[in-house]
Parts: C-alpha cells; sequence; structure tokens
C-alpha cells in the first residue's frame, strides 16, 4: 500500500487549481483576453504546459483551455483522509497542480516590480544554455529544490554550503511558518546567483514549477523532444528521469498544496526526501529508486539525496581551512571584506606553468617567496607571480597552456577566494573569512598540486608550486611568462586543419544531447567556446575512453566543404546512424548539429547576400525575425538544420569560417556584444581578406534589427555580400 496521503496531494491541487482560475479572472479583468502573458526571454512559452499538453500559451484568454485540461486531472476530493493503494490519482493531481502553478506564476509577471529581491524569477533560455556546460561536464551534477526552511538560519547556511561542495545546483520555492530558505539565507549575507548555483525562484510553493520548467526546457533544448503529442509528454517525463538528475527536498511541515507539488515532481521521476515524518513510498517505480524518503536529518540530507537519486559524485577533499567546489567559482569578494588583493590594475599579477623533466620537479614543494598572509595588513595590494613546475612521462610542450588556463578554475573554487582573468591580467581576493579560517597565500599552492594531480593523473606525475609576492621577483620573473605566452599563441596560430592528421571528437553534451556530436578541428572549435583542438588532445591523453576521441580525417573527397571520409564514417556510429555526414566548413550543406550549449547562432538572411551572428546574451530581436531563444528551438537538440548553426565565438574569426560559402566576407550583421569582444582580432581578420574596413560594413543591432532597413544599409556601405549573391 502507498504510504503517501494521496488525498492531500489531491485537495492540494484543487485548492492550486482554484488559486489560478481565481489569478486569471482577476487577469481578465485587467488586461482582457488578448493581452500578452509570458515568461522573459524564452521560445517555450510557459514550458510545463508546452512540454506536457504542447499549447503555446501566448495571451491571458489561452489559460482557460489550459485550466479545462486540469480539470480534467483533478480527482474528486475525498471525504477523509485516506490512504491509496496506488499513485495514479497523486500524480494526475500534480500534473494538474503545476500547470495550475506555472499560470499563477505567469501572471505574476505582469505585476509591476515582480520579482523582488532576494527572488530571481523565471530562468532564461539563455541562462539555461550558459549552465549547459556544466550539466554536461559534470560540474553541476544534479539539482536540489529545497522547499520551505530550516529551524534557523545557521541550518539553512550549513545545508546551503553541503549542497553547494557537493556541486549540486540548488532551487528554492515556498515557505516554512512564513519563513524561506532564501530568506534565511539571505539574511546571512550568503550570495545567491546562478555563479553560486544557489536560485531563489520565489516565496510561494507556485514557484517551485519554475525548477521543472528548467528540467522540461532542458528536455526540449538539449534533448531535441518537441512537444504536440501524449507520447511527446511521456518522452519529456522520461528525459528528466533518465538525464536530469534532480530532487526535492522537502524543508518542515509539509501542507496539501507541498503534497501536490511534489506529487507533480515525481511525475518527472524526481524523489522527495523530507525532514519530516511524512509517509514513505520507497518501492521503485516512476523514480529510478525510492520515491518518498522521511524524518531524514538535515546534516544527512545531502548525501541520501544523492543515493535516492542514484547520483556519482566526484567531491575534492583538499587539506585547505575552506570549502571547495564549482559553486564558489562564482563568488566575489567584496571590498568590505577584503583581506588582501593581488594584480588587478595596481600590480603585476601573473600565473607560468612550464613542464620540466621529472627528476627537476620535486613534488610537493610549495613555497611563498616574500610575505604570508598574516604578515600582511588589512587591504593590502600586493604583485604576485605564481609558479607552477608540472612533470610527467606522457606530459607534451602542448599541454602547458592548457593546464595552466585551469588555474583560473581550481583558484576560483576555494570559498572565500575570488580569481579573475588568466596569464598576467589575473586578479586574486582573498576574503577575511577564509583568513580567520586558517586559509593562506601558501594554500593556493596546495589547491594547485592537488588539482593538478587529481584532475590530470595520466599526464601530471609530479608538480611544485612556487609563489612569489615581493616586486623584485616578479618584475624579474615576468619577461620570463610573457615570452613563454608569446611563443605559445605564434605555434596555436600556426596550427591548421590540413597540418594534423586528426580531428577530435567532443560528445560531453550526449548525455543531454543524445545524437549530437562535434566535430573539433584546429580551426574550428567547439560550440560551447570551452574546447579546442589541443583541449580533445590532451582530454584524449587524460581520459581515452571518456568524451573526446581522435577521428581520423581520412580523405578529404571535398576540400571546399570540408568532408572527409573518417568524419563521416565517425559521425554515422557516434550518432547511432542518425546523421552520415557533415560539413565542416559549410552553413548550408550538411552542417555541423549543435545541442544547446552553443556561445552563438549563425543565420542567413535573405534579400542580402549574407549572414548574422548573435550571441545568446542578446535578447532582442535579430534582423532574421526571431531571437535568440527562437532561434536556438531551431538549431539545438542535436538537429542539422541547413542554414543556421551553433557555434564558439572565436569560430568567427577562424579561416575556416563558413568558407565553402564565402567566409567572412558573407558576414552582414553582428550584436555588439560579440563586435566589443573579438574586435582586435576581427579587424585583424578583415585585413587579411583584403577589405580592411569591413568592420565598418557589418550592422548591429545600434543601426538596425529589420531586414530590409538593413539590405538599404549595406548597399549604402557597399558590402562585399552584395555581390557574392544569394547562398541559397
Amino acid at each position: 500500500m502507498s504510504k503517501i496521503i494521496a488525498s492531500a496531494a489531491i485537495s492540494g491541487a484543487h485548492k492550486l487549481v482554484g488559486r489560478a482560475r481565481t489569478a486569471l479572472e482577476t487577469a481578465i479583468n485587467q488586461h482582457g483576453d488578448n493581452h500578452t502573458v509570458e515568461f522573459p526571454d524564452t521560445a517555450y512559452y510557459l514550458p510545463v504546459i508546452y512540454a506536457l499538453l504542447g499549447k503555446k500559451v501566448t495571451k491571458i484568454g489561452d489559460m482557460k483551455e489550459v485550466l479545462q485540461e486540469a480539470d480534467k486531472l483533478l480527482p474528486p476530493i475525498p471525504a477523509e483522509k485516506l490512504w491509496y493503494p496506488y499513485l495514479g490519482d497523486a500524480l494526475d493531481a500534480g500534473i494538474a497542480a503545476l500547470f495550475a502553478e506555472e499560470i499563477i506564476e505567469a501572471l505574476r509577471c505582469l505585476e509591476p516590480g515582480y520579482p523582488q529581491a532576494p527572488y530571481i524569477g523565471f530562468t532564461t533560455d539563455g541562462v539555461l544554455r550558459e549552465q549547459g556546460i556544466k550539466l554536461v561536464d559534470g560540474r553541476m551534477p544534479g539539482f536540489a529544490a529545497c522547499i520551505g526552511a530550516l529551524p534557523d538560519n545557521q541550518a539553512a547556511v550549513k545545508l546551503a554550503r553541503d549542497l553547494q561542495e557537493r556541486n549540486i545546483l540548488v532551487f528554492m520555492a515556498g515557505s516554512t511558518n512564513g519563513t524561506s530558505i532564501a530568506e534565511q539565507l539571505h539574511a546571512e549575507g550568503v550570495q545567491m546567483d546562478w555563479d553560486t548555483f544557489l536560485v531563489p525562484y520565489g516565496k510561494d510553493i507556485t514557484a517551485a514549477v519554475l525548477a521543472l520548467g528548467f528540467a522540461a526546457r532542458a528536455a526540449m533544448t538539449f534533448g531535441g523532444i518537441q512537444p504536440g503529442s501524449l507520447r511527446k509528454a511521456s518522452e519529456i517525463l522520461l528525459y528528466n528521469k533518465d538525464r536530469v538528475h534532480a530532487f526535492v527536498l522537502a524543508l518542515g511541515e509539509v501542507d496539501d498544496e507541498k503534497y501536490a507539488t511534489a506529487a507533480g515532481a515525481i511525475n518527472f521521476g524526481f524523489p522527495v526526501i523530507a525532514d519530516t515524518g511524512i509517509p514513505q513510498i520507497l518501492p521503485t517505480g516512476i523514480c529510478t529508486y525510492e520515491h518518498v524518503v522521511s524524518g531524514v536529518s538535515h546534516d544527512d540530507m545531502p548525501q541520501r539525496a544523492i543515493e535516492v537519486r542514484g547520483l556519482k559524485l566526484k567531491v575534492d577533499k583538499i587539506p585547505i581551512p575552506v570549502r571547495y567546489g564549482p559553486a564558489f567559482e562564482g563568488e566575489r569578494v567584496r571590498k568590505e571584506n577584503l583581506a588582501v588583493e593581488f594584480g588587478g590594475k595596481y600590480h603585476t599579477s601573473f600565473e607560468y606553468l612550464q613542464m620540466d623533466e621529472l627528476a627537476n620537479v620535486d613534488d610537493g614543494r610549495i613555497e611563498v617567496v616574500g610575505g604570508e598572509i598574516d604578515s600582511m595588513p588589512e587591504r593590502h595590494r600586493s604583485p604576485l607571480a605564481i609558479m607552477v613546475k608540472a612533470a610527467g612521462r606522457k606530459m607534451q610542450k602542448d599541454f602547458e597552456s592548457i593546464l595552466e588556463r585551469y588555474i583560473h578554475t581550481f583558484l576560483s573554487e576555494p570559498m572565500g577566494v575570488m580569481h579573475l582573468g588568466q596569464r598576467d591580467i589575473n586578479w586574486i581576493r582573498i576574503s577575511k573569512d577564509a583568513q580567520k579560517s586558517g586559509f593562506k597565500i601558501h594554500h593556493l599552492g596546495v589547491i594547485l598540486r592537488h588539482k593538478l594531480l587529481s584532475e590530470f593523473p595520466s599526464i601530471v606525475d609530479k608538480v611544485q608550486v612556487t609563489i612569489y609576492t615581493n616586486d623584485d621577483d616578479v618584475q624579474r620573473l615576468h619577461p620570463l611568462a610573457k615570452a613563454a605566452y608569446e611563443e605559445r599563441d605564434t605555434r596555436l596560430g600556426q596550427m591548421t586543419d590540413e597540418s594534423v592528421e586528426e580531428f577530435y571528437s567532443c560528445a560531453l553534451c550526449q548525455s543531454y544531447a543524445p545524437v549530437h556530436v562535434c566535430i573539433i578541428t584546429p580551426q574550428r572549435l567547439g560550440l560551447c567556446g570551452a574546447y579546442n583542438w589541443l583541449d580533445g588532445k590532451a582530454a584524449y591523453e587524460i581520459n581515452p575512453h571518456g568524451g573526446n576521441q581522435p577521428v581520423k580525417k581520412g580523405e578529404c573527397y571535398d576540400p571546399m566543404l570540408g568532408k572527409f571520409r573518417g568524419v563521416d564514417k565517425f559521425v554515422t556510429e557516434y550518432t547511432d546512424g542518425a546523421f552520415d555526414s557533415f560539413s565542416l566548413y559549410s552553413m548550408i550543406n550538411e552542417p555541423m548539429t549543435s545541442c544547446g550549449c552553443f556561445e552563438c547562432i549563425a543565420a542567413i538572411l535573405p534579400g542580402t547576400g549574407g549572414i548574422m551572428v548573435v550571441d545568446r546574451d542578446y535578447h532582442d530581436m535579430t534582423p532574421v525575425g526571431m531571437t535568440f531563444s527562437s532561434l536556438a528551438e531551431l538549431v539545438g537538440g542535436g538537429q542539422q538544420t541547413p542554414g543556421f548553426i551553433g557555434i564558439g565565438t572565436l569560430y568567427i574569426i577562424s579561416k575556416k569560417f563558413i568558407s565553402a560559402e564565402g567566409g567572412l566576407k558573407r558576414l552582414v550583421w553582428l550584436t555588439t556584444g560579440i563586435k566589443n569582444k573579438i574586435r582586435d582580432s576581427l579587424e585583424q581578420r578583415c585585413r587579411e581578406e583584403g577589405v580592411p574596413d569591413l568592420l565598418d560594413k557589418i550592422a548591429d543591432e545600434t543601426i538596425t534589427t529589420d531586414i530590409e532597413e538593413l539590405a538599404e544599409w549595406l548597399i549604402e556601405r557597399g558590402h562585399p555580400a552584395l555581390e557574392m549573391g544569394e547562398m541559397m
């Protein structure tokens, strides 16, 4: 017999549907049936409703039909609290509850000033894709939806930190006795945003549906599942059960509305772990393992939830006096909490990693030359040089820059340490809180040695770190590092697709987009922008069975399109036959697929002879008549869409950028965000293409987003794309 009081879930669903109906009537009276209603910057309408019903809610009046569907799902309210021998009625009630909650939350978007701090409201598609790379590479292995509040603020902070340290993304909604966990964390000064893995959606239990909307969009964005039928709805729910590793932490008293919300989450395969003694559902079925586990202490909650959800976590235990993990990477050390600062605009600060012979590296030797943090006055500014020697039997010169680039990540993840920039433009701050916990400059070296050995065991056997904090040494060593940076850049810049025998794949995103695979070449980085050819090479050396595999080029049977026998063979095998050919240099003829993590989207603009490129930080309309989110729905999920491709930003300045169609001269519209990011390199490429003033002829959103106006503007400027003819 089921140990959930299904009647409570049914009763809660009726209450939520009633609340939604009241809110809808009020909205109709205020705005009318035809008033637009939407969540901000999403192509997925009201995503839970869209995913499960296939209905595109765009106007207030559309919600009437959704409530009718909710009514069909609602079983009658039992006359008394009963034990149900099955979950069916409760699960149906849970779906009805989610529909009602999404209507309520969408209508809240019409209210002035919504959301109010510390809450952030709905997650945009851009943020979803930005977090996508963390989903697929393991930095963010699971999600916790925390509903309610803890007994006191200190317990709330500890639970949040325990989840952060395990790299669990935390969504927060609902309250207990008028208090939410988000309010508790806010009162303690805890930074809450996407960078810290702490996302406060809203105080009402209805805000929990925003977490499920995030999950539903993951299935549509990365999984490429297009809603519109009962079968597709089932696929979306199964996708979440199998690939989106989420769970609910029920904190404090569970009322009827929370029961209904929990029943909705169970439909997605998300189990519930509660701190109170609510009835349990221990057999497996809809969820991978148990459905509801109760009476779990707050200290045990994170680990118990991980076990119930079936997550496999790798948690680094580094011998430092502060917590450590990716969730602390986005924390900022403010001036009022500053103990010591290195680099930035005041002093030279750099980091340099070089390989050496095994015999020349004293593994574990970490030395600070100059003052330590306890000898420095409060808010002291200082120069810094971090010199790392790495040795290993499989270490290669080409791997130096890759390992060095990870210094930023490794030194961003201790709690209370802020690291920005790389090479000789870095900026490091250590907080007073970290100093009080015993953190010293020496511990930066401890972190680097531990992480380099643990993350790169196949190529790194020994690590030695010397950190200099006196100006004389920093100035003496800086030219050595600068010369190495320049030599690496020159060597990398000379690499071409023709100069190597193999490319590399990246299938990390297949955990979310099952039929997508990137082919990474020296002149085309991964579409997420995070992996280049050298990254793929190093990753394969580290883990020969991982997501980055060598791709033998084989015969190049179409040099213009960039078609290779070896690539076709690899694509056929690694997409399970979904695709049998990629053109590496074309966006029209069998272009490479996209998952959903792309930095930018390139799209043909009919009537201009050219293309536009838009980045995910741009939320307004584009000349093609679609926003980035709408374009992403067309491109993502492992689709092959001629004329539209997801790309990494730096691919724009590659000599192979859509070279089959004419390359850079086809670029007629580009967002200012991208222009500013790559301006110097883009100007250099324009000169190389023989059109030094090309950048001045490329429009952006400050000029026009109307395609007819754009065509006229291009004629006035004499853009070369106009003479190249239409692309399709």
